[in-house]
């Protein structure tokens, strides 16, 4: 076995085809499917279950594509920490929420790119769920997600605290008017899996309201545009709103603390080594906070 069979074996998985597989990796379908059955072979197990249709893992197949992972990331980090230079380079993906690619990503961009010039940084915006599973498949190599969590094979740095407010049309008098206007009030939020849209259901909940008409969007901007229509309420970090909406006909009403503060941690891996670059971006975030260590879950 060599690298080059497990990138071949990642391929078919990917493509759940032979074919796709052998075309991506520039290479013929005879080749790929030797060094498949090459690797079937040397770990006695049937990777794939092949069909009409597609090719798909066996359970054999998906541990032997947990360890497959990993060991690619090994070389990769292997590769950039023992550069003789000093000089940090290559590439260094992030996933983060919304409102975190925002809020947050510029001035990361700034901060991190005037001490390491020559490191470029790459962002995903996802939901939280998403970007947990990104961080364990390899995916990205950090997420700001809110926390905490509690997930094997993850460590978190804690980032920063913050408010979230309700917001409304500016001429809501009260929320409790806004609730006994409509049989079935208006909430404008992000699809499931959002931790705002969790938040404000969670409160309509306390209220005692159980339906709704949640109205989905899929960026900040579109809550905004449709709350300041008067289509309905939602839920935003009160930052978002002070620093790039002050002027919007909006109106925003404070949470109790259990509902209305989020903690956004970081998190990455803690069952490899980290790559130097990783380091040092998880280490530039310790500084500004504080923190002397992650938590380890």
């Amino acid at each position: 076995m060599n690298t080059n069979d497990l990138k071949l074996f990642e391929a078919v998985a990917s493509y759940n085809s032979f074919t796709k597989a052998a075309e991506a990796m520039f290479t013929v379908q005879s080749n790929v499917t030797a060094r498949v059955k090459n690797l079937e072979e040397e770990f006695g197990a049937t990777l794939f279950v092949r069909n009409a249709r597609k090719v798909l893992l066996t359970p054999a197949g998906e541990v032997l594509m947990h360890y497959s992972k990993q060991i690619a990331n090994l070389l990769d980090e292997a590769k950039s920490n023992i550069k003789s230079t000093q000089v940090l380079t290559g590439l260094l993906k992030i996933g983060c929420i919304e409102t975190t690619m925002a809020l947050k990503v510029p001035q990361i961009l700034t901060d991190f790119g005037a001490a390491y010039p020559h490191i470029d940084l790459e962002f995903k915006s996802a939901m939280r769920s998403v970007l947990i599973q990104d961080v364990l498949d390899y995916r990205v190599d950090a997420a700001f997600v809110s926390g905490p969590i509690s997930v094997s094979g993850l460590q978190q740095q804690l980032i920063r605290e913050e408010q979230l407010v309700i917001l409304g049309p500016s001429n809501t008098a009260s929320l409790s008017a806004v609730l006994n206007q409509h049989t079935f009030p208006k909430i404008i939020v992000f699809d499931q899996g959002c931790i705002f849209r969790a938040r404000l259901e969670s409160w309509l909940s306390g209220k005692g309201i159980v339906q709704y008409k949640p109205i989905i969007v899929n960026s900040i901007d579109g809550i905004i545009n449709f709350v300041e229509a008067g289509l309905g309420i939602s839920i935003l970090p009160e930052e978002i709103l002070t620093s790039y909406y002050a002027g919007r006909n909006i109106k925003t009403f404070s949470l109790n603390k259990e509902l209305g503060t989020m903690t956004t941690v970081l998190i990455y891996r803690n069952n490899v080594v980290q790559s130097r670059i990783l380091e040092a971006f998880i280490n530039l975030y310790k500084e500004q906070t504080g923190v002397a260590a992650g938590c380890r879950e």
